[in-house]
């Protein structure tokens, strides 16, 4: 999972951000250590009695309400599925006009997109939703070769890097907009801070539904190890590709490119760009389909098994992919970064809290199985919801509310107080927190409420 576009992305966008390799580097290292923790505590229930996310929720959240947290990590997936479907896209529209020229750069729709960039976004969405409709099994290979091929790519974009930029030493040695006399000098750990967030939020989706892979692991041993080796390295090494092909855009083109699909588009071989593209278009298809379609499917159907089957749940998650407009989100770092990732995370890190809260402080690890499949048992609470995990899912994503509001821009900045903007910065941090403690302080108050 880690080798994928929106990883490149992920470590591109720190470099457009004025930070230098080494920064960038440390930054993602720092953010995946940091969410490493809680993908660990909640992939041990998964592991100890097998069981999934949706039910692994149940417990603090009761057999109905656990429907909720199922459910935000459910639309995040959406976003997710809205974006790699942009990417996919993007890149057939690319394609399209190094056989038809005169599409590039045409008028801009009131969506911000021109009518072909549009088409080619749907053309590619309806790729996606005919292989739900034929089954995820149809792309069997795709899935076992989209990880090697999206490597290999990488290498290559490093390998150009590295001839084209004269060598790691001028790749390498850009330096940091953040340094003494530089653009923004004294401005880097309010930067770091918000950037580490987003790199938390990133891997926040993954923290919370690891149930549904340890469940499968064959000791906490295994859980432990997979994940401690797989993840940090992996986004590191991987990131590194997208730092250095960024920074070395500087030196090659006078400018920072922190889109991939941009850098190839400067390519001169049309047979290099379309052969690009299209590996770009098949590993995203792959990704995109085992990643952010699977599980929202499964929970917008478990919401009413009998009216949503799989195929429809999955048609839900590509209209709300669509909905949220995803070439907006990945249209500047910015974007990227401040408002998707540090914004859904503002949503998870509460959720996160609770989960271990529960299972840790309040259960000790021990639950009982067989009630949470039952609609009467002991995490029935009232009538199948636990208002003391909904109340402080509330209470921890409330402040991080007006500081998102000001970053999109439903609020002027001027009328929401410093301290909450800040506290945005600081989104995932804040809930899980806040979460954490008010879960266990209500819970003592309300043992079954």
């Amino acid at each position: 999972m880690s080798a994928c576009i929106p990883t490149y992305m992920l470590a591109s966008s720190l470099i457009g951000g004025g930070m230098n390799w080494w920064e960038a580097i440390l930054t993602i290292f720092l953010g995946n250590l940091v969410v490493l923790v809680p993908m660990i505590l909640n992939a041990h229930a998964g592991t100890r009695y097998g069981i999934p996310f949706p039910v692994y929720c149940r417990a603090a959240f009761g057999t109905s309400g656990a429907n909720l947290p199922a459910l935000l990590r459910a639309f995040v997936a959406c976003g997710w599925f809205g974006i790699q479907t942009w990417i996919g896209g993007d890149a057939i529209y690319r394609i399209v006009t190094v056989f038809a020229p005169g599409l590039a750069g045409g008028g801009a729709t009131i969506l911000g997109i021109t009518p072909a960039q549009f088409l080619c976004f749907l053309l590619f969405w309806g790729i996606n939703m005919l292989v739900v409709y034929k089954g995820i099994d149809s792309i069997r290979l795709l899935l076992n070769i989209k990880a090697p091929l999206l490597i290999a790519l990488g290498l290559l974009f490093l390998a150009w890097a590295y001839r084209h930029a004269g060598g790691f030493g001028p790749i390498l040695s850009q330096p940091s907009a953040f340094d003494a006399g530089q653009p923004k000098s004294g401005q880097f750990f309010a930067y770091f801070g918000l950037n580490l967030t987003g790199m938390v939020g990133f891997w926040a989706t993954l923290s919370l539904n690891i149930p549904d892979f340890s469940r499968y692991a064959r000791s906490q041993r295994d859980q432990i190890a997979g994940q401690a080796l797989g993840l940090p390295l992996t986004m590191a090494l991987y990131s590194f590709i997208g730092v250095a092909v960024t920074s070395a855009t500087t030196i090659i083109f006078g400018t920072t490119i922190w889109n991939p699909i941009d850098v190839l588009t400067r390519f001169h071989q049309p047979a290099v760009l379309i052969l690009a593209m299209l590996a770009i278009c098949i590993a995203t298809l792959a990704t995109n389909l085992a990643a952010n379609v699977v599980s929202p499917a499964n929970d917008f159907s478990n919401l009413a098994p009998r009216l949503i089957s799989f195929r429809a749940g999955g048609l839900i998650t590509g209209l709300v992919g669509i909905a949220i407009m995803p070439w907006k989100l990945v249209a500047d770092p910015s974007g990227y970064i401040y408002t998707w990732l540090v914004g859904y995370s503002a949503l998870l890190g509460p959720i996160g809290g609770i989960l271990i809260a529960d299972y840790f402080v309040c259960r000790h690890r021990v639950l009982d199985v067989a009630d949470l499949y039952r609609r009467d048992g002991q995490y029935r609470f009232q009538g199948g919801v636990s208002w003391v995990a909904l109340g402080a899912l509330v209470l921890a994503v409330l402040p991080a509310l007006p500081g998102f509001l000001a970053q999109v821009g439903a609020l002027p900045a001027g009328l929401v107080p410093v301290f909450f903007v800040h506290l945005y910065d600081y989104a995932w941090f804040a809930g899980f927190g806040i979460a954490f403690a008010v879960y266990l302080a209500l819970r003592k108050v309300a043992p079954q409420g």
